[in-house]
């Protein structure tokens, strides 16, 4: 972000106002690096204490996550299969002359489904902007309202909830829906960069839902072979497990016939020459991360670390995660 800080801040041909004691200049501060925000929000997620596992019950962990990227039919079994319909479902969100009544057949196959477009269907936000009646109470009705963009993101949302909240050991348990809330904010934080990217907004909320697959992975894993009394949290293996844990998300994508866009923004994200999708949803988990430790009171909204190298855009859309929580 920093050509944008550049075009916000910079080719002013207004002379510097002189330094006062009142306006002393400010300390420029280095943005804080993706392992650095890794490293604080694995140890917040899975509220580690100071003691640590052997180097060898690491090793045995990452050897086994790299296993499972290498064979990903055996990473995707650690993980349910999103429901059958949503594939169809959304094939008929992609047409162009969407109709409201094909869509209301195929959604009423599943309970879920219909149940999750009325709810989201009757919040306020949506009254209030279109003046619609206080509630919506037929399916068609409710796919108008919506609109094809919401209900592919809320079909997204709804496929992928049982993936990454499932639940297994202590440890997943636990990190389950914290791990869910940060995919949540990654999708909808990437959707709304996406534009001023030139990417496009579905692929790069698909991505964001997608990111955290292979971390859901790791984290059983952690729990099945971590000693009870200690923890593996070491930088270096910290690092790894995201890194595996990526690659296996890929795999998992690729797996499950995820367009490539979307596969291609995963594995790419955070890398120098990422095309734009990666580069949307990179700075999308950034936000996520680092909104989920403000939230939790793990660093200050105004914190240099949480702050530093974002744009004006990235932080309205830091603080739109925010809003979005309540």
């Amino acid at each position: 972000m920093g050509w944008i800080g550049k075009l916000l801040n910079g080719g002013d041909d207004k002379k510097p106002a002189p330094v006062t004691a009142a306006a002393a200049p400010e300390v420029a501060h280095e943005p804080a690096t993706i392992a650095e925000i890794d490293a604080i929000y694995y140890r917040w997620l899975a509220a580690v204490g100071s003691t640590q596992t052997p180097k060898q019950t690491e090793q045995q962990i990452l050897d086994e996550l790299t296993r499972l990227a290498r064979e990903p039919i055996a990473g995707a079994a650690l993980v349910p299969r999103m429901p059958a319909i949503i594939p169809q479902l959304m094939r008929t969100l992609q047409e162009e002359n969407m109709s409201a009544a094909e869509l209301s057949r195929q959604l009423a196959q599943d309970v879920v489904l219909v149940a999750e477009v009325y709810r989201e269907a009757n919040r306020p936000c949506y009254h209030s902007r279109y003046n619609a009646s206080p509630s919506i109470s037929t399916m068609e009705g409710a796919i108008m309202l919506l609109g094809q963009n919401n209900m592919r993101m809320l079909l997204a949302r709804v496929a992928f909830r049982p993936i990454v909240s499932m639940k297994s050991g202590g440890l997943t348990v636990r990190t389950a829906p914290l791990i869910w809330r940060q995919s949540e904010k990654c999708a909808l934080a990437a959707s709304l960069l996406a534009p001023g990217m030139q990417a496009n907004a579905f692929d790069a909320y698909l991505a964001g839902l997608m990111a955290n697959v292979g971390l859901v992975v790791a984290f059983r894993l952690i729990d099945q072979l971590h000693a009870p009394e200690a923890f593996p949290q070491s930088d270096a293996f910290i690092a790894q497990v995201f890194a595996q844990a990526r690659i296996l998300s890929v795999r998992i994508a690729e797996l499950w016939e995820f367009p490539e866009s979307v596969t291609r923004a995963i594995a790419q994200a955070g890398q120098l020459d990422a095309d734009a999708q990666a580069q949307a949803l990179a700075l999308g988990e950034r936000l996520s991360k680092l909104r989920m430790l403000v939230d939790a009171a793990q660093l200050d909204a105004d914190d240099p670390f949480v702050l530093a190298g974002l744009g004006k855009s990235a932080l309205g859309v830091f603080d739109k995660l925010a809003d979005e929580e309540e």
